[in-house]
């Protein structure tokens, strides 16, 4: 590893465990830092660089929108928000969007939404089913609705109002809710990111979407990072056929650039009215030229129907490298989002997968996580497997 990155800054608030690497510079799936050393980056940014660093596409447009507005306001009209939500519009079978900066707050703006639609019909405390294992954030609401307790200790008290149950059961929910007049939403990943790469079970999903029109609730899928095609569709929910009410985006949309959105259907598309809402940064000319080019580009270069053969490659490569491999509890995921559990907690291999020059990620303590940008080639895929399965090996056999 670079033994030349710079330590931690005094004064830069101590709130990451960060690597001793600084990074300076990227060229598709790679990345440099400042001493040259160069490595395959198989996070994406943590799924946020959708069509990896320096696209030859991307760059020249954004240039073009800096030198023209990066920021307006939204006292005023921005045509590319209409020009985005449109297109998300299109591709979601949704109605109407609202911008704003990042995954919490997109997360954040679906709890508001979904409590003022239970105060428009007279609930007085409306409440909200949430997941185990979830994860929407840090503010102190978003943090009330993640199912992590390490996340939230120190934090107390948390916001109230959230019912939590196991993912991919639905007598779970049904008991959890049985005869309460106050349940307005239930709000889920269609495959759990930061909670360990697990995914919702199409069934469930389908399921899921029935009990929320028996029972008038509003459905809300956080697609954060399992959106902007990383599963080999737009939405990772669509693998199920259906449509939710609310669905909050965010990392990927912007391909680097920050970027969040709350895209919501008819059952939701008017519950705000001026003044219930509102951002600064949100819908900024930059961040909506960022978005529309992502998908301009993404189509033009097939990149979901990459993601989806080039992930199908790169998980049978893990399965066959790893997958007998006593330690090696499963092997899941989707597309370019993938996990390897392990019986025990392996966060000691992201360091030594960056000296060995690939970036990665660890999450929910024992499971590696894999999200890198959607033009990965196979060879690179199988170029992680040689960087990782060796790693892996002599772990699990310490």
């Amino acid at each position: 590893m670079s033994a030349s990155a710079p330590p931690a800054s005094p004064h830069v608030m101590n709130t990451y465990g960060r690597l001793p690497i600084a990074l300076e510079r990227g060229q598709g799936c790679r990345v440099w830092d400042v001493d040259g050393r160069q490595y395959l980056d198989a996070l994406g940014g943590i799924a946020v660089n959708t069509l990896g660093h320096n696209h030859p596409k991307l760059v020249p447009a954004l240039q073009d929108q800096v030198a023209k507005l990066i920021h307006s306001s939204n006292y005023y009209h921005v045509p590319l928000q209409e020009q985005l939500a449109a297109q998300l519009v299109e591709r979601s079978g949704m109605t109407n969007v609202f911008f704003c900066n990042s995954g919490l707050e997109a997360n954040e703006a679906a709890l508001k939404l979904a409590r003022k639609y239970g105060h428009d019909k007279g609930i007085e405390r409306p409440q909200i089913v949430v997941y185990e294992k979830a994860f929407h954030g840090r503010s102190i609401a978003t943090l009330s609705a993640t199912g992590n307790p390490k996340v939230q200790a120190g934090f107390g008290p948390l916001v109230e109002g959230f019912i939590r149950v196991p993912m991919n059961d639905i007598e779970a929910i049904r008991k959890a809710t049985e005869g309460n007049p106050d349940v307005v939403a239930v709000f889920f990943e269609t495959i759990q990111g930061e909670g360990g790469v697990n995914p919702m079970r199409i069934e469930y999903l389908q399921q899921l979407r029935q009990l929320c029109d028996e029972r008038n609730w509003l459905m809300m899928i956080d697609e954060v990072q399992c959106g902007m095609g990383r599963t080999g569709k737009w939405f990772a929910h669509q693998w199920a056929g259906i449509v939710p009410d609310v669905m909050p985006l965010a990392k990927g949309l912007g391909s680097g650039v920050p970027i969040g959105a709350v895209v919501a259907g008819p059952k939701a598309a008017n519950i705000f009215a001026p003044g219930n809402h509102g951002t600064t940064f949100g819908g900024n000319p930059l961040a909506m030229r960022a978005g529309v080019e992502t998908i301009r580009i993404m189509e033009e270069e097939g990149l979901m129907q990459n993601a989806a053969d080039v992930g199908a490659h790169l998980k049978a490569a893990l399965q066959r490298e790893l997958g007998s491999l006593p330690g090696v509890k499963d092997i899941r995921g989707q597309g370019l989002m993938l996990g390897i559990e392990l019986d025990r907690p392996c966060g000691v291999l992201v360091g030594r997968a960056a000296e060995a020059g690939l970036l990665l990620s660890v999450t929910a303590e024992s499971v590696i996580r894999m999200v890198p940008s959607l033009i990965l080639t196979r060879e690179e895929a199988d170029e992680i497997v040689s960087l990782l399965a060796p790693l892996v090996k002599a772990f699990l056999a310490e």
